[in-house]
């Protein structure tokens, strides 16, 4: 047994007044009490009167094989496995630099991501960031990352055959590239990639076989269409139309209806990185300032719409691994107070990431997946940008020994 005292504490959902005390046993959250009470004789503890622990944060949006460098999305085609295998590891080492001990990653080549996953059998082999993984998108014949192995050739058993992969690969969530993408020549993100009838087969298929469906979707068209074929999640969602970005009323009331996780994966600015010259030119030629999006966030969260953190990591330098905070700190100036923005990468996040009976919550029965920032991330979010320690399954992967009490 092992004991964690934090001068204040953030359960996933609110503050827990005058701090906490944290018993661990096994890798787990055995125990949640006040900071004052007392501890059994001989338990190891390790104290963080200054700083703040929450849970580790998760990213719900990342490209693991994608290396954070210009044209990263494009080359992920061309890396020789071993060498992929460098990228992801070193992709995760950021993510927990940064606090994150839960990624999911909504893109790779050859499922490199998800064999990376495998590897780890049990919760406590690794002090690395938990996986959770879609394998290659779901993509039409030279759609949205085509590269990436997910195009489906044929009709309707093409269409079942790559569902059927994806359950036989043990896959934990289907991604579908609905709308054309920034980042891919000759896709267009106002075009939907799939007809009504394909794509609510492709999600009632995934749906009969328990897994949970996000759909990559920028045009206001294909987020409508997503929205009507079922799916469970919307990955960017900007909602443009060829008049600039716009939200029906209609559509917000659905969104939250249905409980349809939107992962915006806006970002606030971060010193020394700058947009490439292809996404400037997509922001342009919508409007999408961060005033337009943060206003188009705080409409969704003001409709009651489910809002998640997500970075799109790793799939170019504006957009490196290891920034979380900055969409947690962009999604509380879009409206949600600071404490509703943490909950979007700790007990939302995992929610929609399928994880929210073991993960995002400082609970009794809860994984110890911790992290220790100094002060108060509720009055200054920049308080998540250096961590102070970071656990995962119980055991420290960053942060102090522990001494005996």
């Amino acid at each position: 047994m092992f004991a964690i005292k934090a001068g204040q504490a953030f359960d996933g959902k609110r503050l827990i007044p005058g701090g906490a005390t944290l018993m661990l046993d096994q890798g787990q959250i055995i125990g949640v009490q006040s900071a004052a009470a007392p501890l059994p004789q001989g338990c190891e503890v390790a104290e963080f009167p200054h700083a703040t622990v929450l849970p580790g944060l998760i990213d719900t949006h990342v490209h693991l094989g994608c290396d954070g460098r210009d044209g990263a999305l494009g080359r992920l085609a061309d890396y020789p496995d071993e060498d992929l295998a460098g990228v992801i590891e070193a992709a995760l080492r950021r993510h927990l630099a940064a606090g994150v001990t839960t990624v999911r990653d909504l893109g790779d080549r050859r499922w490199s991501v998800v064999a990376r996953r495998d590897q780890v059998t049990t919760p406590d082999a690794s002090t690395m960031p938990t996986i959770v993984a879609s394998g290659p998108p779901i993509t039409s014949v030279g759609g949205h990352c085509w590269h990436l192995g997910g195009e489906v050739r044929g009709g309707e058993a093409a269409l079942r055959a790559a569902i059927a992969e994806r359950i036989e690969r043990r896959v934990d969530v289907i991604k579908i590239m609905v709308s054309g993408g920034v980042l891919t020549t000759g896709t267009d993100v106002m075009s939907c990639q799939f007809d009504d009838e394909d794509l609510r087969l492709l999600v009632d298929q995934a749906h009969r076989a328990g897994l949970p469906v996000t759909a990559h979707a920028h045009g206001l068209p294909a987020v409508e269409q997503a929205v009507a074929a079922g799916v469970d999640g919307i990955e960017h969602g900007n909602c443009v139309t060829p008049t600039g970005a716009h939200i029906p009323d209609s559509l917000l009331d659905r969104l939250a209806e249905r409980g349809i996780a939107v992962c915006p994966t806006i970002l606030a600015k971060i010193a020394g990185i700058r947009r490439s010259a292809t996404e400037s030119a997509f922001i342009q030629r919508f409007g999408l300032t961060s005033e337009t999006v943060q206003a188009h966030i705080a409409q969704m969260h003001r409709a009651g719409a489910r809002i998640v953190a997500g970075t799109d990591g790793g799939i170019g330098s504006a957009k490196p691994h290891g920034i979380i905070h900055s969409a947690i700190s962009a999604l509380a100036a879009s409206g949600l107070s600071v404490a509703q923005a943490l909950a979007t990468a700790t007990s939302v996040a995992a929610q929609v990431c399928g994880l929210g009976s073991r993960k995002g919550q400082l609970r009794a029965g809860y994984d110890a997946d911790l992290l220790f920032v100094d002060g108060d991330p509720l009055t200054n979010v920049d308080a998540l940008i250096h961590p102070a320690a970071v656990m995962v399954h119980g055991r420290w992967a960053a942060g102090p020994s522990t001494t005996e009490r």
